[in-house]
């Protein structure tokens, strides 16, 4: 089955990597991941830009250009950016901006609706929250003011569901990565995001597994095949996030 990877990580050493809350991540440049997916057929996806890479673009620029067409990325950005900043990263491959509550290093959720729409409106890009569900009430009607939104991990919790599943029913949409991240039951959760909105739910494999008490694996994969059948399979591995990143 065809898979867009709509989240792993691009750790490359030639450039900034800075420690957060403790933590250095390890090298995962793009050979190891094209090794450790050969067996997939994964035919693009989203670099994602994590904690510990802040706002450096040269080595997102640097791996959007090595891996090749069908690659997006996702990227973290000062407020302060100019509009041709933006527009060159556009250019590079980059579709969208990413706050990330849970970890630090983007920039402050402050900024989240001037932010968003201001990059919508320039290049089209939808913004990608890294943020615990249980804490999307504060900024529901903030979210549902914006254009296009997605939330990483399934939200990560259980407690927050009911707040998640509000707002995909507007149309915001959610990452199926990260299920050792979370604290939810990951089959009925995805059942209830995708009865929701048939769109709404897009795989990821979240390599190389940054902090997970799991890394990704095969049963992932196979987690999602025995849930549902071959047609939402086809629209959470691949149709749902083709659209969400090529539009």
């Amino acid at each position: 089955m065809k898979i867009f990877d709509t989240h792993f990580h691009i750790i490359d050493f030639d450039f900034n990597v800075k420690e957060n809350n403790g933590y250095m991540p390890p090298s995962y440049v793009i050979e190891d991941y094209k090794k450790e997916t050969k067996d997939l057929d994964i035919v693009g996806g989203a670099i994602v830009s994590g904690s510990f890479q802040g706002f450096d673009q040269d080595y997102l620029v640097k791996a959007l250009k090595e891996i090749g067409p069908g690659f997006y990325g996702v990227t973290q950005l000062p407020y302060t950016v100019s509009d041709n900043e933006i527009l060159r990263l556009h250019s590079s491959g980059v579709r969208a901006l990413r706050f990330n509550v849970k970890r630090g290093g983007s920039e402050n959720l402050s900024h989240l609706k001037d932010f968003a729409e201001r990059v919508y409106d320039l290049v089209g890009w939808h913004s990608e929250l890294y943020i615990d569900s249980k804490n999307l009430p504060d900024i529901e009607k903030t979210i549902l003011s914006l254009p296009a939104v997605s939330i990483d991990h399934l939200g990560l919790s259980k407690e927050g569901l009911p707040s998640l599943l509000k707002l995909v029913d507007k149309g915001v949409h959610v990452k199926a990565t990260g299920f050792s991240r979370v604290n939810l039951d990951v089959s009925q959760s995805m059942k209830e995001i995708y009865n929701t909105n048939p769109n709404a739910l897009m795989f990821g494999t979240d390599l190389p597994s940054t902090r997970a008490s799991r890394r990704f694996s095969t049963q992932d994969i196979k987690i999602i095949e025995n849930t549902f059948d071959e047609e939402a399979c086809h629209k959470i591995f691949y149709k749902n996030a083709l659209n969400w990143y090529q539009k």
